[in-house]
C-alpha cells in the first residue's frame, strides 16, 4: 500500500534538523529591522515630542484639527488649544500627533 520512495523520503527518524529551523529566524530578523525596530524608533519619538509641547507650539491633533496651545503644564494630560481666536478646548496630550512650530 505505501511505496517505498514513501517510507525513503521520511528521513532521519526522530531527528531535529536546523536546516528547517534557519528560515524561520531569518524571517523574524527581517521583520525586526524592517518592521519592529522602526516602529520602537517612532512611538519613542512621539513620547519625547508630546513631552516637550509648550505654550504657544501649533499643533496638529488626531483627528486633524489645528491650533495653538495656550495652557500646557507639565504634571497634566491635558493641555488646552485655541483652535479660533476665542475659542479654546482642552486635548489629552497624547492625541497630538504633530508639532507644526514653534512660535511664541
Amino acid at each position: 500500500m505505501i511505496s517505498t520512495a514513501f517510507a525513503q523520503s521520511a528521513g532521519p527518524a526522530g531527528g531535529f534538523s536546523l536546516g528547517g529551523l534557519i528560515p524561520f529566524i531569518l524571517i523574524f530578523v527581517i521583520f525586526y529591522f524592517l518592521l519592529i525596530r522602526p516602529q520602537q524608533k517612532k512611538v519613542k519619538e512621539h513620547k519625547n515630542m508630546v513631552q516637550n509641547l509648550k505654550r504657544g507650539d501649533t499643533i496638529v491633533t488626531a483627528g486633524g484639527m489645528v491650533g495653538k496651545i495656550v495652557k500646557a503644564s507639565d504634571n497634566s494630560e491635558e493641555i488646552t488649544v485655541e483652535i479660533s481666536k476665542g475659542i479654546n478646548v482642552n486635548v489629552v496630550r497624547h492625541m497630538v500627533s504633530d508639532l507644526k512650530t514653534s512660535k511664541k
